[in-house]
């Protein structure tokens, strides 16, 4: 497949729906600072995925981009919230200043709540997808959103500020801080396409390994990479005392362990033949990336 190509027009297919969704405007100035965050670019990595998932299971992946846009939403408010000076402290992502920097912490603490409820507001307007599984695919969503997932990891990773923390509770910390956005994507692609129990499960494990593979490979390039690169400060797990893989392992010792994770990972993915071709593609471009 020339996965160029299909990796743009599905980033083309996620921006324009949410350039569109984001043009109805509510009642004050929240949401030029909602809108200033959802459309900063990104690779919007997870969006994609959840449609790649729903390909590997024999749907079309665009039919489901309510969903899938909904869940960029629930990221981009995580990253909002992750720059204030209370959490990560930081001035740039994806190569311009925070939100907080040109709104001010207070708008941007209503730009991140405003995205996280209009998240859920989107994934309720998809269409074609019966009324139990959209509701069981958004629940799910919740889930590794919120105090199970996502925010309970970001919740281990203040606790673990200045500690230094075993492999197995930066695992655990990873699992939900970055890990479970990725399988909330991608085991909501799958529900949305009926996959059967044997795909589910396999594609869960997939995500769960994806989602280390990935941390690690984030961990390498805070000390690898540039500010340029990457559109936001290096170096700023150490500024803020944070266990990494890197400081844990080492450096070539984490790269070889990122290459072994996402060797286990395509490797769950035997079953699904050409459809999951998409999904192989995606998981190799992000543990090889530069940003």
């Amino acid at each position: 497949m020339d996965f160029k190509t299909y990796y743009s027009n599905q980033q083309k297919l996620v921006e324009d729906f949410l350039k569109k969704r984001i043009a109805k405007k509510g009642i004050s100035k929240v949401d030029d600072a909602m809108e200033y965050s959802l459309m900063a670019g990104g690779k919007r990595i997870r969006p994609i995925l959840l449609m790649a998932a729903a390909e590997a299971c024999g749907k079309k992946g665009y039919s489901f981009l309510p969903v899938a846009c909904g869940l960029e939403m629930i990221h981009t408010y995580s990253l909002i919230h992750d720059d204030l000076p209370c959490m990560d402290d930081d001035d740039y992502r994806r190569g311009r200043l925070t939100n907080h920097k040109v709104f001010g912490e207070a708008m941007a603490v209503l730009a991140g709540d405003g995205l996280l409820t209009l998240a859920f507001e989107v994934m309720l307007e998809q269409k074609n997808v019966p009324a139990e599984v959209l509701v069981e695919t958004v629940r799910e969503m919740a889930m590794c959103a919120g105090n199970f997932g996502m925010v309970g990891g970001q919740g281990l990773d203040l606790e673990a500020e200045g500690k230094k923390i075993s492999p197995e509770e930066l695992r655990k910390l990873h699992a939900g801080k970055t890990g479970a956005l990725f399988i909330g994507a991608i085991r909501g692609g799958a529900h949305l396409a009926g996959a059967t129990n044997e795909q589910l499960l396999a594609l869960t494990k997939f995500a769960d390994l994806l989602g280390l593979a990935f941390q690690i490979t984030d961990d390498i390039l805070d000390v690898t990479s540039t500010q340029e690169e990457l559109g936001k400060p290096i170096g700023s797990d150490e500024k803020n005392e944070k266990s990494t893989y890197v400081t844990l392992f080492g450096l070539e010792a984490s790269k070889e362990l990122a290459a072994k994770t996402i060797e286990e990972a395509l490797a769950c993915l035997e079953g699904f033949g050409e459809n999951a071709e998409p999904l192989r593609e995606i998981a190799k471009m992000m543990c090889n990336r530069r940003s």
